[in-house]
């Protein structure tokens, strides 16, 4: 089966890959790219067929990690980076495909008994990298980033905070990586993963808890400012919050004014 033979390619290649001396997270992408774009050329409808892709592809690849024993995290970012700038080169990248493409990673980490906290740095860091190359915005692929991950999770039975955690300090490395503005990835991938968490049912206050510990911990890497980079991250957190209720607004306030790791952070816009 032609499904069968694109999973069965992207194994051999990764498993190649990771067996070789070349840069992981490059190679992964060009194998992952490569399928996709082969792939999608001859599809009638390019939107639908492409969450399929993906999950074909990403299966591939984590066989791969899962029968070599290594390169989970740079191999996700590299087959992320390569899925969406490969049906970018075919079809436009929507909100709906860096989602679809989001939770298929997490679907696969998972169905290989690997940790989805860990791997969620590799995929924020992987979508928010392609941002640069599809023409989807910063902003919008980190909003999609966000919620995603927090429904993907929800789906494999992972942990929220800790992967909020992983998501916001994966999408400050790939922000650095790219040149794109920090505070305000960090703003839009909080939002976005406080969205998803009101979508379904997960804890807001461990979700913004998870966020404002990525931030402080991403800032750290690079250098900004610790009370900025908790600021932002809560005032995405809040923003979303907004669209919930009354409770997950008080929620927001409460983890924010209680200071996460020593550090308070400050709601911008909030009138209260």
């Amino acid at each position: 089966m032609a499904e069968q033979g694109v999973v069965g390619r992207v194994q051999k290649s990764v498993t190649s890959l990771l067996r070789g001396t070349g840069g992981i997270v490059e190679g992964a992408a060009d194998v992952a790219k490569d399928a996709t774009v082969t792939t999608l050329q001859g599809a009638g409808n390019v939107a639908s067929a492409a969450s399929g892709t993906a999950g074909e592809i990403v299966t591939g690849a984590l066989n791969a990690v899962h029968d070599v024993g290594t390169g989970l995290v740079r191999t996700v970012k590299g087959v992320v980076v390569g899925v969406l700038e490969g049906v970018g080169e075919v079809a436009t990248v929507s909100v709906g495909i860096v989602s679809d493409t989001v939770r298929t990673a997490i679907k696969g980490t998972g169905a290989i008994g690997a940790d989805v906290t860990k791997t969620a740095s590799g995929i924020a860091e992987g979508v928010i990298t392609a941002t640069k190359e599809t023409g989807i915005g910063l902003a919008d692929g980190a909003v999609a980033l966000g919620r995603s991950m927090i429904t993907g999770v929800k789906d494999v039975g992972g942990d929220v905070l800790g992967t909020a955690s992983a998501t916001v300090s994966g999408a400050i490395a790939g922000a650095g990586e790219i040149g794109g503005d920090t505070l305000e990835t960090i703003k839009n991938t909080a939002r976005g993963l406080v969205q998803g968490a009101g979508e379904v049912g997960a804890d807001i206050v461990a979700v913004t808890t998870g966020a404002i510990t990525g931030a402080i911990g991403g800032a750290k890497d690079i250098g900004v400012s610790v009370e900025d980079a908790a600021s932002a991250a809560a005032t995405g957190a809040f923003e979303a919050a907004g669209d919930i209720g009354e409770s997950a607004v008080n929620a927001v306030r409460d983890v924010a004014s209680s200071g996460v790791e020593g550090v308070k952070a400050v709601i911008q816009g909030d009138q209260s």
